[in-house]
């Protein structure tokens, strides 16, 4: 009230100003403190050892681009952000153009976007059970026990590198069809249909159609979806903590900064993970920004 005060105070060509900036402040002293200042004090954390008490310069950095499992985890995460991105932006597109138009839409919607309602700790707990092994005899795994019906041995899934990291994606994957499939769905309703009935009578196929007239059509939202898959990925710590602890080969960026800093007490390479994620991060929000802002140009 008294910032307020103060901007009444204020001559007419600046009161709109001092107003802005009253209402704003409380923000903007938020934001620095909340999310500024950690920031950087991360990046100045990644330059120390373990406790801070010495001053390292890149050898943290050096640790993460030269040590064998860094570089798995490296590996492990860029794996995830090409595949499950991919996949989960591919399966809702196809999804939403074999169910458009037809009855019963609506439930097949709901029934692909339930797991979205699920969280990632309670879907992986669905998934272990259906890797889950029990060495020989009967098992309790859904997969396992259909190997046997099949005569094979059970195996040890979530054990098993390389493999045992695609079946993590699986759970994501499975998570985030459901959200490609809504927003690429109401996409599909905003395509004009006097471009799709001039290309039927122009004689094209419905793959041509789809290829060079839906697909253009709703480009901006494969964007979206394609770039918010991507980031969730990126950010992945549940699935891989519940399923596999980040044994076995299939540690990633997320999960590992939290084990660095909070397991192992080592702040150095847990800053340093955190940078690295958010080296990753920016250039995507850089290309959706400036997206964003070509649509919004185009649509003047």
């Amino acid at each position: 009230m008294a910032l307020y005060g103060l901007a009444e105070l204020a001559s007419r060509r600046d009161r709109s100003r001092a107003v802005a900036f009253v209402f704003l402040a409380p923000a903007v002293l938020f934001l620095a403190v909340g999310l500024v200042y950690p920031a950087v004090r991360t990046v100045v954390m990644s330059f120390f050892n373990k406790d801070g008490s010495e001053f390292v310069g890149f050898d943290n950095y050096a640790w993460a681009v030269s040590d064998p499992d860094a570089l798995q985890i490296l590996l492990n995460t860029a794996l995830w952000i090409v595949i499950v991105p991919m996949v989960s932006t591919a399966l809702g597109l196809v999804y939403a153009v074999l169910i458009d138009g037809r009855r019963g839409e609506r439930v097949y919607k709901a029934l692909v976007f339930l797991p979205m309602g699920i969280s990632f700790v309670g879907a992986s707990i669905i998934w272990k059970f259906m890797y889950q092994y029990k060495g020989s005899g009967e098992q309790i795994g859904l997969l396992n026990q259909v190997m046997i019906w099949f005569g094979a041995e059970p195996v040890n899934w979530l054990n098993e590198h390389p493999g045992n990291n695609f079946l993590l994606m699986v759970v994501l994957v499975w998570i985030e069809v459901g959200f490609s499939t809504v927003v690429l769905s109401a996409a599909l309703k905003g395509v004009p249909t006097e471009i799709v009935e001039a290309a039927r009578i122009d004689g094209a196929k419905p793959s041509e159609i789809f290829w060079h007239v839906t697909v253009p059509s709703i480009r901006s939202a494969i964007v979206v979806v394609a770039v918010t898959v991507f980031i969730a990925t990126l950010k992945l710590f549940d699935i891989v903590r519940a399923m596999t602890q980040g044994h076995h080969g299939t540690d990633v960026l997320a999960h590992n900064m939290v084990e660095q800093a909070f397991r192992l007490y080592n702040d150095g390479r847990g800053a340093t993970m955190a940078v690295v994620l958010f080296l990753l991060v920016v250039p995507v929000v850089i290309y959706q920004v400036r997206n964003m802002r070509r649509q919004e140009q185009e649509a003047r």
